[in-house]
């Protein structure tokens, strides 16, 4: 079944012809505004916001037949720039010149030894320190920047990167913090964990020392009972380790070859600026886990996006057996035991598959999730923000453009990587966070940027910021006001059975 525009009748995607369990869906070339001939600073700014769409491997967002002038593409580049410098709301954009008209076409193709479960009071921390930079750094610049600041990396001005970040580990800073820890702990100790209570106690934040197990508790990977935790949690990992063994060296087969090929590609692009993703040992990591589940659920096979969901697992889970001195931007992961970095890499692994188990249509062909999603933030956004929606229309914005990205990666490459698990924590908490009320996160985040946004007077403009917005100095205090929203936004239009009706159609 394929889904169609609903505007010109035009197909999203094209049904792939050759299907091979695990196999990667075939790329199409993107088609984007045409670079300037000569060789100028905005060839190098195009370069630097490929992110989740490089050149030549564009799966799933295409913009075709655009026209753009050099002196029109350089003022929209050099206004969101001065924006991001300033963090102010970005000036009204280019001058009334003779501009063609712009188009934008949908894409035809998406393209053993177990740590303690309760860590003590003290967790790993990172660096706090603020990294500052004078000047505009090449996006290929090989400084290094924190972990916690790693999304978005400021693709316009990559300086502005090192300024006021959110750690992903903060210290217990009150005795209010460390009584909110003492009732975790209760609530994790018993006997039997209130598991609605915890989530309860979670959707405002967790604590660094009690994040991972609390995640493992709410993901459903822990079991509630406390007496079974150590046996599930060896059977488990074991079984893991068990699948490497079987089929990890069929990556090499021809069948399998693109899949892992892509996967290949993929993770060395994730945070090109970050040491620790850029490690050997930590990329071998995610190649098991992302081709081990590809191969384990054909249906899907490895898709773009899905390799940005196993981070924040990775992070936090790491964060538990990493000294507490050492900063987990530059740490040196083959310094940490084999068996540690196995229990790691498992329970990477089963988190993430227990995640998109509840998005399973997120993934499968054609991503049809997405689609309904994408769909339904249409028609929330009419009924929240009537004026924005409007003005998104008049320049000919589809929300398949910017939107797509945003629930393939569930937000992650909007926001710093800090930010990203202080929103895992609400969104674990929430019964269908990641399948539900990640819509209404994503209309409060485009709700949030509506003043900048209506500042935008054309489409080359409004496309920059919908990309590139200014959340680089975002904390966790922003994502407490997100939320708020959202679940505000939820609470008002969950339970009306029309509000959506027009997307489902």
């Amino acid at each position: 079944m394929q889904s169609v525009d609903p505007q010109n009748g035009k197909n999203f995607w094209k049904k792939n012809s050759k299907t091979v369990p695990g196999k990667s869906s075939p790329r199409k070339e993107a088609g984007g505004p045409r670079k300037p001939e000569s060789n100028d600073s905005f060839q190098d700014f195009q370069e630097s916001v490929n992110d989740a769409w490089d050149c030549n491997d564009d799966e799933f967002y295409v913009i075709s037949d655009v026209k753009i002038s050099n002196r029109m593409v350089q003022s929209a580049a050099l206004s969101v720039i001065n924006s991001h410098r300033s963090g102010q709301l970005p000036a009204t954009t280019m001058a009334a010149s003779s501009l063609p008209e712009l188009h934008s076409h949908l894409p035809s193709q998406a393209s053993p030894t177990t740590p303690s479960l309760l860590p003590t009071s003290q967790s790993p921390s990172i660096d706090h320190t603020l990294h500052t930079a004078p000047t505009v750094l090449p996006c290929s610049s090989p400084s290094r920047i924190p972990v916690e600041s790693a999304l978005p990396l400021s693709r316009l001005d990559p300086s502005a990167a090192t300024h006021n970040r959110t750690p992903v580990i903060h210290a217990l800073g009150s005795e209010r913090d460390a009584a909110r820890q003492e009732k975790f702990l209760e609530l994790i100790e018993s006997p039997n964990t209130n598991l609605p209570e915890l989530r309860k106690l979670s959707w405002s934040g967790i604590p660094p020392a009690v994040r991972a197990v609390t995640w493992r508790l709410l993901n459903g990977y822990l079991p509630a009972n406390s007496e079974r935790r150590e046996d599930t949690m060896k059977r488990k990992r074991e079984e893991y380790w068990s699948f490497v063994k079987q089929y990890y060296h069929t990556r090499l087969e021809e069948s399998y070859q693109d899949t892992f090929r892509q996967i290949h590609i993929d993770i060395p692009r994730m945070f090109p600026l970050v040491p620790l993703f850029q490690q050997t040992i930590v990329q071998e990591m995610f190649e098991r886990i992302l081709y081990i589940w590809a191969i384990r659920h054909p249906a899907s096979g490895y898709v773009q996006g899905i390799n940005d969901l196993v981070t924040p697992f990775f992070v936090v889970f790491l964060q538990e057996v990493v000294p507490e001195d050492k900063n987990l931007d530059d740490y040196e992961v083959d310094q940490v035991g084999e068996e540690e970095r196995n229990v790691v890499e498992a329970d990477s692994y089963w988190c993430m598959s227990k995640l998109l188990d509840g998005i399973q249509d997120s993934y499968t062909f054609a991503q049809p999730g997405i689609q309904t999603k994408v769909l339904q933030l249409g028609e929330l956004m009419k009924r929240i923000d009537a004026n924005l929606h409007q003005h998104l229309d008049r320049h000919e914005i589809n929300y398949l453009q910017f939107s797509f990205r945003w629930f393939n990666n569930l937000l992650m490459r909007e926001m710093p990587l800090g930010c990203t698990v202080r929103l895992w924590d609400t969104l674990h908490a929430e019964q269908d966070g990641f399948s539900h009320f990640v819509l209404y996160v994503c209309a409060a985040f485009l709700k949030h940027f509506s003043q900048n946004l209506m500042a935008q007077r054309d489409f080359q403009g409004l496309m920059l910021l919908l990309q590139n917005l200014p959340t680089s100095n975002w904390s966790n205090s922003d994502i407490s006001m997100l939320v708020a929203e959202a679940f505000r936004l939820k609470f008002i239009f969950a339970d009306a059975p029309n509000h959506l009706q027009a997307a489902k159609k």
